[in-house]
């Protein structure tokens, strides 16, 4: 899929929106993955320091086939912002790379910054924190979740550059 998009130029676009489909998320998330600008279809979770379902997903396909090729899978995760416990690492980023994932956004933490560095997919979250999570399997998949505030719902449509992150609920490029 081509990149030719600008976060900025979106919210030239949709500034005037008042439908609530179009939202920008707040300046607070970090680059961590090698990929800076991403785009793709959302999928969601929903959990607490418990990764047991980020892995489960990013250990899957992260891309759905279209008549124009391969188009990479967002996975947003909502961590309920807890600064406690990593939500995905090196092995999980390296997993997200290799299975076709475009990117992964945390409204949590990661770990492993240095190998996360290295691999090709977008990753943003909010701070790093060495300490793992434990795996009780918890948490919900594929419902609306709340970022830093604002909705998301699987299927919305995530665009993410060096200016920040829009959701829109339908795909804009």
């Amino acid at each position: 899929m081509s990149l030719t998009f600008a976060t900025c130029d979106l919210c030239d676009a949709k500034k005037n929106d008042a439908s609530g489909d179009f939202r920008v998320l707040p300046p607070v998330f970090r680059d961590y993955g090698a990929v800076r600008k991403f785009c793709g279809p959302i999928v969601t979770i929903r959990c607490f320091e418990d990764n047991s379902l980020v892995k489960a997903a990013l250990d899957s396909a992260g891309f759905e086939e279209s008549t124009t090729g391969r188009i990479g899978k967002i996975l947003v995760v909502d961590g309920g912002a807890s600064l406690r416990r990593a939500l995905l690492g090196g092995n999980l980023g390296a997993a997200a790379a290799r299975n076709g994932w475009a990117g992964v956004v945390i409204d949590g933490c990661v770990r492993d910054v240095e190998e996360l560095a290295g691999l090709a997919v977008g990753i943003r979250a909010l701070a790093s924190m060495p300490l793992p999570t434990e795996k009780r399997n918890e948490g919900q998949t594929g419902v609306a979740v709340r970022i830093q505030g604002l909705w998301v719902r699987p299927g919305d449509w995530l665009y993410a550059d060096a200016d920040g992150m829009v959701i829109s609920g339908e795909r804009l490029t």
